[in-house]
């Protein structure tokens, strides 16, 4: 058997765990067995915490009591013999049959009997198919998984149940692009069969989020979705850039589909020193940046041009986040930054050009719509994800602007504040939240710059509004 290419951390929490497990389980007479993706990232030497055990040979009562053991238990779906203690999941062999539409329309029976090769029969790749044993370092690779890995193909595990969950038509996705992998041609053509009109928004956005995060070039699998269909069946709005043209002097790489795929690798490279919502709305913004352009694009004079684009793409980006459900995470507007990421993202080149006509108040009013930092990445990937070579230092000279402003996260907070209008004799109401707003234009604009400074301005908003009511 082949010898597994990543060291075993012996100070892995979970790890030692998943052994006490295995040596318990053995004792008892059965035998655990690590399954699914940890197996396949062992194998390749990338080492994963998500440690799944498969329990063969005990019965679900005497797995559970063996368990308890060890601590608390949480049998998250007992009634099929699933257990987790501390991070692990740990459960009998299953035996899945199809019972109705959607992802839940499950019969789900836990096994202890069955063989190996009965037990990853119901996976839905090769390469996830591999059982581990770590007390003696065999394989269990019934379905070829390993020479799958090592030749760098994806294939299917049963094509008579795998259409049975609609997941694994994303899930092809993201692991095509995660791992490089070329999908094989029965694959390819199951995949295109694969109807995933039956899955929610959360499961759909969980695939769609590993392909943003977890693969060096996301590019990849949305190329394969494309070719099986799952971008026409899911999103309309990266579809409609296929074909849609570009003047080539400027993007000689050709329609926006492929400038949009290098934007999307090119926004990957970018965001590994961000907080995982500033990544998302990072690699969502450079997905939607162009779906303006679908809708504006006309030749004129000769010329290919998309007036506006960055305007017409709201919609269709809102469209895009509403079909996946999109808006907080972690309390951060992703939602917010994603719109303003589109709705500005040529604005950076724009203005460099100008350079001396831009003014700061300019700079401060586009901090209140997008972070000037996301920005900056996404109109850095657009600038270089074109074939050929293009001068981008502009975008350097644009973040420059922002931090000298002190501006590159969030536009400036308010210096005056509702209690300190209360203090000049007002009482609540509307008129301090726009008293309040034009102050805030005033230090926008650099004329307000100290509290003292909003404080008699305003003075003399009130003393003009008072004028206005005597009169």
């Amino acid at each position: 058997m082949a010898k597994p290419s990543a060291p075993l951390l012996k100070t892995d929490n979970n790890l030692i765990l998943a052994l006490q497990i295995a040596e318990l389980v053995k004792t008892a007479g059965g035998q655990a067995l690590f399954v699914g993706g940890w197996v396949r990232d062992h194998v390749r030497g990338s080492p994963s915490k998500d440690i799944d055990i498969e329990v063969y040979g005990l019965p679900a009562r005497d797995l559970k009591n063996l368990l308890q053991r060890l601590g608390k238990i949480d049998a998250v779906g007992e009634s099929f013999a699933v257990y987790k203690i501390a991070n692990l999941d740990i459960s009998l062999p299953r035996r899945e049959s199809k019972t109705g539409t959607g992802h839940r329309g499950f019969s789900i029976i836990g096994d202890p009997t069955l063989s190996v090769q009965e037990a990853t029969r119901r996976r839905d790749f090769t390469i996830n198919a591999i059982a581990w044993n770590p007390l003696t370092d065999e394989y269990h690779d019934p379905y070829g998984g390993l020479k799958d890995l090592s030749q760098k193909v994806l294939r299917i595990v049963d094509p008579q149940t795998f259409t049975d969950d609609s997941l694994r038509a994303l899930r092809a996705m993201q692991f095509t692009a995660r791992l490089e992998l070329n999908v094989e041609l029965n694959t390819r053509n199951i995949l295109k069969t694969v109807a995933v009109d039956d899955l929610p928004s959360e499961r759909i956005w969980g695939e769609i989020e590993k392909l943003l995060l977890l693969a060096k070039r996301p590019s990849i699998g949305f190329q394969l979705g494309l070719e099986i269909g799952i971008i026409n069946k899911l999103f309309p709005e990266m579809e409609a850039l296929v074909n849609c043209p570009q003047e080539p002097e400027w993007h000689p790489e050709g329609d926006v589909w492929t400038h949009n795929q290098l934007v999307i690798d090119q926004a990957r490279t970018r965001i590994d020193n961000l907080q995982k919502e500033r990544q998302l709305s990072v690699m969502l913004g450079a997905i939607c940046h162009d779906f303006g352009k679908p809708s504006t694009t006309k030749y004129i004079d000769g010329r290919i041009r998309s007036h506006n684009h960055e305007e017409a793409g709201v919609a269709p980006t809102n469209d895009f986040l509403d079909r996946l459900k999109i808006r907080n995470l972690h309390g951060y507007d992703v939602r917010k930054q994603v719109i303003g990421l589109v709705a500005n993202h040529l604005k950076p080149g724009m203005w460099a050009k100008a350079r001396d006509g831009v003014s700061d108040g300019a700079f401060r009013r586009l901090a209140t719509k997008v972070d000037l930092d996301l920005l900056a990445r996404v109109a850095k990937s657009d600038c270089l994800g074109r074939k050929g070579y293009f001068d981008c230092s502009s975008i350097e000279w644009f973040l420059d602007r922002a931090k000298k402003l002190e501006i590159q996260h969030q536009a400036p907070s308010p210096i005056l504040q509702g209690r300190h209008l209360l203090t000049l004799g007002l009482h609540p109401g509307p008129q301090i939240g726009k008293i309040l707003a034009l102050i805030y234009e005033q230090q926008l604009d650099g004329t307000v710059k100290t509290l003292s400074d909003a404080t008699e301005a305003a003075k003399r908003i009130i003393q003009n509004l008072n004028k206005e009511i005597t009169l």
